[in-house]
């Protein structure tokens, strides 16, 4: 089970959020590229980056840094934030990311989602991003009617090829993660899923090890990482 750590950009620095608030931001670093390679150096071996303002206006806000990033790094990165057209996936794509996440556009468009699985396969993950059960869009900041589950499965026939699927409630909050969750989700699709939000301690990790049978192939951490409540060296031993 790979372990991966996620860099937040907003403004062109490093930060965290809570449960997607932008106006609950901590920054962790001026540079982006700088904890990239810091998490690098520790043995990330995949890097997980969302371009904030992005997510927030709909179109990339932060290219520069997210090519900054790609051109520092000798591993897959993979990139989401404002990702809703087929063009804007491929530019990202052109730079060397190794794979788009797209959510808000799959929502909005069922075509346009069947098109990207069809057109990026493997390349292109479904962003799976819930606040109690419900799907969210825009940057986290509105909730659509539609059931996880259900949405999942339905993009699963649509094409996806993987899921990363994050529990709002619980990102950023250093609260654990919502195994309930992550565990239904991968009985329910046959595609692999990376489980996002609430990751806290060691035990995280190896409660989601646990579901790897299921489908769970990877895990984000993100503020754990930043708070050093977890270290990623340690993670990555246990996913392994």
């Amino acid at each position: 089970m790979q372990i991966i750590p996620a860099v937040d950009i907003r403004g062109g620095r490093c930060v965290r959020l809570l449960q997607g608030r932008f106006d609950q931001e901590t920054v962790f670093a001026d540079d982006p590229v700088e904890m990239a390679v810091h998490w690098v150096s520790l043995g990330a071996e995949r890097l997980h980056v969302v371009d904030l303002d992005g997510a927030r206006t709909g179109r990339p806000q932060n290219t520069d840094n997210v090519a900054r990033v790609v051109a520092a790094l000798r591993i897959p990165v993979q990139v989401g934030g404002g990702i809703r057209t087929a063009e804007t996936a491929r530019r990202m794509l052109d730079l060397g990311v190794d794979r788009v996440v797209i959510g808000t556009s799959a929502v909005l468009d069922r075509d346009l989602a069947r098109a990207m699985f069809e057109t990026f396969g493997e390349q292109v993950a479904l962003g799976l991003d819930a606040r109690e059960g419900l799907v969210a869009t825009h940057g986290w900041q509105e909730v659509s009617d539609l059931k996880v589950v259900e949405f999942a499965r339905e993009m699963e026939r649509l094409g996806a090829r993987r899921i990363i699927h994050t529990d709002i409630g619980r990102d950023g909050m250093l609260e654990g993660v919502n195994l309930v969750a992550m565990e239904g989700l991968a009985k329910a699709v046959q595609i692999p899923v990376i489980a996002s939000g609430g990751v806290t301690s060691i035990d995280d990790i190896r409660d989601l090890k646990k579901l790897e049978p299921l489908g769970i192939e990877g895990v984000i951490v993100g503020k754990a990482l930043y708070t050093g409540s977890l270290q990623l060296e340690e993670a990555i031993a246990a996913g392994r």
